[in-house]
């Protein structure tokens, strides 16, 4: 992910913004994959990452087996965002994509609060194919 970020021309976000875990989640797992990939990219470019400016507001289920739409539905709201990221562009990290439902509705609460700007990084994404 590194090497393909080290091959772009335009300015590179402010900040990166993990995709945060619920933390039941956090607590059962151990740790939040998403901030695992961001920090070797964050050394490597110099960026900061900032695991507090989203959180989620409450647990959802887990994406894996849900339709597209009930994706949506299940993180629907489910993030809240600090005021700190006014006026910033953000670099949400998450680790895969399948739909894009968790990674736009932390995209959407971030602008709510003020972010100038969004980018959504992904380590991988899966083929829509498997997608029930």
């Amino acid at each position: 992910m590194a090497d393909r970020l080290s091959t772009r021309e335009e300015p590179f976000p402010e900040v990166i913004v993990p995709v945060p875990l619920h933390p039941k989640r956090l607590r059962t797992r151990g740790y939040n994959q998403s901030l695992e990939v961001a920090r070797p990219i964050a050394r490597r470019f110099g960026l900061s990452i900032k695991p507090f400016w989203c959180q989620r507001s409450r647990a959802t289920n887990a994406q894996l087996t849900l339709s597209f739409e009930d994706r949506q539905e299940n993180v629907r709201g489910a993030f809240v965002a600090s005021s700190a990221v006014a006026g910033k562009r953000i670099a949400v990290l998450d680790d895969v994509i399948t739909t894009g439902a968790t990674a736009t509705e932390m995209a959407n609460a971030l602008l709510e609060a003020g972010a100038k700007q969004i980018e959504i990084w992904a380590l991988a994404r899966t083929q829509l194919h498997t997608i029930q």
